[in-house]
């Protein structure tokens, strides 16, 4: 298999497409006892909320269910807590919390109000490997649509 196939491989479980994820990151966020069985250098997570895989094997037949890994994955149904900063520990309510009761409005509120982003180590401890940027500002944007909350200083609710 081509290096350029590897990127395309679906999970093996729901024949979706995953995100490549580094595999500092797998090793990282994986059990112990799932640890040892990795083969492969490549490796894609699974982001169908419904599909039990976390990780699987890009350049290998490996798989790993979400209960092998040390924390929930956000977007997986029945996750608990989610997370929207794993570094930092703090969840989705922390920051849905930071908008409603404090007026946070930005990334820059959410942070100083909950700490997050203060503590980066993403390639290790999100699952993505990446930063929470994104996780916490799609947050933000969900409650500015929702229509139970207001985020101006004219809102009747106020």
């Amino acid at each position: 298999m081509t290096r350029e196939k590897n990127k395309f491989k679906n999970c093996p479980e729901c024949n979706l497409p995953g995100i490549i994820v580094k595999k500092e990151t797998v090793i990282s966020l994986l059990s112990e006892d799932a640890i040892i069985r990795i083969s492969g250098d490549s490796f894609a997570l699974c982001m169908n909320p419904d599909c039990d895989i976390s990780y699987y094997g890009l350049d290998s037949n490996i798989s790993f269910k979400c209960d092998e890994m040390n924390v929930p994955l956000w977007f997986k149904r029945n996750a608990h807590p989610i997370y929207a900063c794993y570094c930092s520990k703090v969840t989705k309510d922390d920051v849905i919390n930071a908008i409603r009761k404090e007026g946070a409005m930005t990334v820059q509120d959410i942070n100083r109000i909950t700490g997050s982003m203060k503590n980066s180590d993403c390639s290790h401890h999100n699952p993505l490997g990446k930063c929470c940027h994104k996780m916490i500002q799609d947050i933000i944007d969900e409650e500015k649509m929702s229509s139970n909350n207001c985020f101006n200083l004219t809102c009747p609710l106020s």
